[in-house]
């Protein structure tokens, strides 16, 4: 039998299903490389330094293996760590540019018009992206309050709403950016980044995204 055949079957047998395999796999390896031992060609033997190279390479993968591992556990444990240390931050309200959850009750916003602007209004869309309403707001850095009303003046439907802020000068718009909001945070959960706020309306964000806390009114 060709050496080749030997160890393209012993292959075949050996892939790890898991990392769980390790083990089993390693003496798997090892009973391959006898394999090859009894079925090479005695006139044409494989060099020793092969087998060598075979094995350092699966000692290689086994080590990396192992170590992904590891990192798996410490990433598992470090996001722990985190939501306990923003667990006290349930029950807040959070600063952030995310998209509003409009039920009805008034949304506190925090607007930025941009500098040299003489007035500002406030765009509203829906979940399709459809602007539902425009409604001119103060040009200052003080909260203004949103209370949810639509283009013709009625009440927007429950749910969640993306805000930006037009700035104008003389007529002429110099700045269309998203403008920050307060939502209460309802939970802390664990995501495959790191640790998820879920504010009011199931809005999902990450903690980095906060740009303020405040306790709730």
């Amino acid at each position: 039998m060709e050496i080749t055949s030997a160890t393209a079957q012993a292959t075949a047998v050996t892939q790890p299903s898991s990392s769980a395999s390790i083990s089993s796999d390693f003496d798997t390896f090892l009973k391959m490389l006898t394999t090859q031992l009894q079925n090479q060609d005695p006139l044409n033997p494989v060099d020793s330094a092969d087998y060598a190279v075979q094995l350092a390479t699966f000692s290689s993968v086994e080590q990396q293996t192992l170590t992904n591992q590891k990192l798996d556990t410490l990433a598992g444990l470090m996001g722990v760590q985190g939501m306990t240390q923003l667990a006290p931050w349930v029950g807040q309200e959070a600063r952030s540019t995310a998209p509003v959850y409009m039920d009805g009750t008034p949304v506190t916003l925090s607007p930025n018009p941009k500098t040299g602007a003489d007035s500002a209004i406030l765009v509203v869309k829906d979940q399709s992206g459809t602007t539902v309403a425009r409604e001119t707001v103060p040009v200052q850095s003080a909260t203004y309050s949103w209370t949810g009303h639509d283009i013709t003046g009625a009440n927007l439907p429950n749910g969640t709403y993306s805000l930006s802020l037009e700035s104008y000068s003389d007529g002429v718009q110099i700045a269309n950016e998203a403008i920050e909001n307060y939502a209460r945070i309802q939970e802390v959960q664990s995501g495959t980044t790191g640790p998820r706020l879920i504010l009011k309306g199931g809005v999902s964000l990450a903690a980095d995204q906060i740009t303020a806390l405040r306790n709730a009114s």
